[in-house]
């Protein structure tokens, strides 16, 4: 049995993902590779309370790696593509925040 929190794993942060977000309220989230897409909207139901239209997942298989003669591979790993609804919003990582975002870069600069 699969425990709600093992099933979500952690966010995709890409360019892609972020514009998806901005303009058409698409979270990414890389999941567990066994859970189905009920398991995977009801478990961000439940944990961040928020009201998921569509849930589209991938399978990405793994890529063989070689380092002089040994040869391994990475793992197989499943993503998830949540649409929320019009009024929902996720900022529960805590990694979309603008704010915060423009606040480390003007520290550095």
């Amino acid at each position: 049995m699969t425990i709600l929190y093992d099933i979500l794993r952690k966010p995709i942060l890409t360019e892609k993902s972020n514009n998806a977000r901005s303009s058409s309220r698409k979270i990414t989230l890389e999941v567990l590779k066994d859970a189905n897409k009920k398991q995977i909207k009801y478990a961000i139901k439940s944990a961040f309370n928020v009201d998921v239209r569509d849930v589209n997942t991938a399978i990405y298989r793994g890529k063989f790696k070689r380092v002089g003669k040994n040869i391994g591979k990475s793992s197989n790993w499943k993503k998830a593509v949540l649409t929320l609804a019009s009024d929902s919003d996720l900022d529960a990582f805590g990694i979309w925040n603008q704010s915060s975002v423009s606040g480390e870069n003007d520290k550095n600069s």
